[in-house]
């Protein structure tokens, strides 16, 4: 079997900038590494995801409980798994996941109360990993960015789904993201993830200064040797 590294975060901690680079560090260390992205937007898996996020079973997040949305992403899952990349998986390369099951732990794991998240926690690896056979991680990056921060980054950023300036329904309630990071350091801790500290002095860290962090930390899992810095 290859590797599994998921970098997962707050909306706009820059996750998808950090897969990227460590994508490219790995590559020229002449790794055999490819990048995925969750939810896959291009892929028909996902039409209950994008329902869901464009409101069509509720405006709001709480109008679906934890586990039915948690199933509608782990389909999502699923479907990629099998279709891109469980091939090369098996085959020994190292994947770097923009989003993982994790991110079910942080946006489904708000919706309960800090006494019943632990079950839910149990339950999402062991459904997740267990009965639909994904792969566990290896490692898990969380990129820890203050809610307060991530609401900044976030102004003008386009929805994924549709490319709108609309938000969808997790991005739309202050108070959702504020819980969901109180949820993703309650997950960190449960459940083992590396955090990187992505603040400092209530600034965002250089883009370059946490790549180096993170790649450092991938270095561990892949079992390459960390590049100076």
């Amino acid at each position: 079997m290859g590797k599994l590294i998921v970098i997962d975060g707050l909306d706009a901690s820059g996750k998808q900038t950090q897969c990227e680079l460590l994508f490219a560090a790995m590559k020229a260390r002449g790794e055999n590494v490819m990048k995925i992205s969750f939810p896959n937007y291009d892929d028909p898996s996902s039409e209950l995801v994008k329902m869901y996020l464009r409101g069509e079973f509720g405006n709001d997040p709480s109008d679906v409980n934890a586990y039915m949305a948690s199933s509608f992403y782990a389909v999502d899952r699923c479907a990629s798994y099998l279709k891109y990349w469980k091939s090369f998986y098996e085959g020994g390369g190292t994947v770097i996941a923009d989003r993982y099951t994790t991110s079910n732990a942080i946006h489904q794991g708000v919706k309960l109360s800090p006494g019943e998240r632990r079950e839910y926690f149990d339950w999402l690896y062991e459904y997740e990993f267990g009965r639909l056979g994904l792969p566990k991680p290896d490692t898990v990056i969380f990129l820890d960015v203050l809610p307060e921060v991530s609401l900044k980054l976030m102004e003008g950023r386009k929805n994924k789904i549709d490319n709108s300036e609309s938000r969808d329904i997790h991005e739309a309630s202050k108070k959702y993201l504020f819980d969901c990071h109180e949820a993703a350091l309650e997950a960190a801790d449960r459940l083992g993830w590396i955090r990187v500290n992505c603040v400092r002095e209530g600034q965002i860290r250089k883009i370059e200064d946490i790549s180096r962090e993170v790649i450092k930390i991938a270095a561990g899992t892949s079992g390459a040797s960390a590049p100076s810095v």
